[in-house]
């Protein structure tokens, strides 16, 4: 029983002696942290205003056609139409792609309020939206170089 216990108490004291460094390491890394944590804050700040700040500028310069316009959005579209609560699975079997791709393509239509998901399922969005994406707008091109333009206020 002695030699038993002569053994655990040896065990403990030399797993206490390999812990030591670590409770050094943990009040430098406190210290550390307290530190940090005025600091933190302003971070924080400075992020989420930068955050705000692409948010505004991206969605004021969007380049490309709109999303939903595609084609593969106006098969899944007319599919949802013709089989409400049709599965991304189905959809992709149906359309033969992969399922993947419909990740993507599905949560656009649902926000342009043309599909709206209950479940696993996609529906025809209950506002009644047609089959069809909003037509793209038509963009004012330069003639010579085929470029967008902008219309520019006439001076009177």
């Amino acid at each position: 029983m002695a030699d038993v216990l002569t053994r655990i108490r040896s065990d403990l004291e030399k797993r206490l002696h390999e812990l030591e460094p670590f409770i050094e390491e943990h009040a430098h890394v406190r210290k550390a942290l307290d530190a940090l944590n005025g600091a933190g804050v302003r971070a924080e700040g400075a992020v989420k205003s930068a955050v705000k700040r692409t948010k505004t500028n991206t969605s004021t310069r969007r380049r490309g056609r709109p999303q939903g316009s595609g084609a593969r959005a106006q098969e899944a579209l007319k599919l949802v139409h013709a089989h409400p609560g049709i599965t991304i699975g189905e959809l992709a079997e149906k359309m033969k792609i992969k399922a993947n791709y419909l990740y993507s393509v599905l949560p656009h239509l649902e926000r342009d309020q043309q599909i709206k998901k209950e479940g696993k399922g996609y529906h025809p969005h209950p506002t009644g939206a047609s089959e069809e994406a909003p037509s793209p707008r038509r963009v004012r091109r330069d003639q010579q170089t085929g470029y967008p333009t902008r219309r520019r206020a006439r001076r009177t």
